[in-house]
């Protein structure tokens, strides 16, 4: 399986919003950031429990990819997110768009950054 599909299968199983399938293709030590910034969730079992917090206040949340490029250990994404209505009163959030680069270390994902 290519890095790309592995990212795609990432996504599908974000919009699923299937946290142990997503992080399943991370590495133990994977985290995601702002591009070179900040980590938002480190380690596998932190990608899991920020995911799982963020799907339970906004369970309408999908990442839509609308481009994307597979160049060496990298998959770069432009994807269009949207949040819909949150379940504790967190003011709307409109639609964004972000570019999420996925960098592979071997058959796993072990960090993604984004662009936004």
């Amino acid at each position: 399986m290519s890095n790309l599909a592995k990212a795609e299968a990432m996504i599908a199983a974000y919009n699923a919003q299937d946290v142990d399938t997503y992080v399943s293709y991370m590495t133990d030590d994977a985290c995601e950031a702002t591009y070179r910034g900040a980590v938002v969730r480190e380690g596998k079992e932190g990608t899991r429990s920020g995911l799982a917090k963020a799907f339970a206040v906004w369970p309408e949340n999908k990442a839509e990819i609308r481009e994307k490029q597979e160049i060496g250990n990298y998959v770069l994404f432009r994807e269009y997110v949207t949040r819909g209505p949150s379940t504790d009163g967190s003011p709307p959030v409109e639609p964004f768009e972000v570019v999420a680069i996925y960098t592979f270390e071997g058959d796993k994902c072990a960090r993604v950054e984004f662009v936004r």
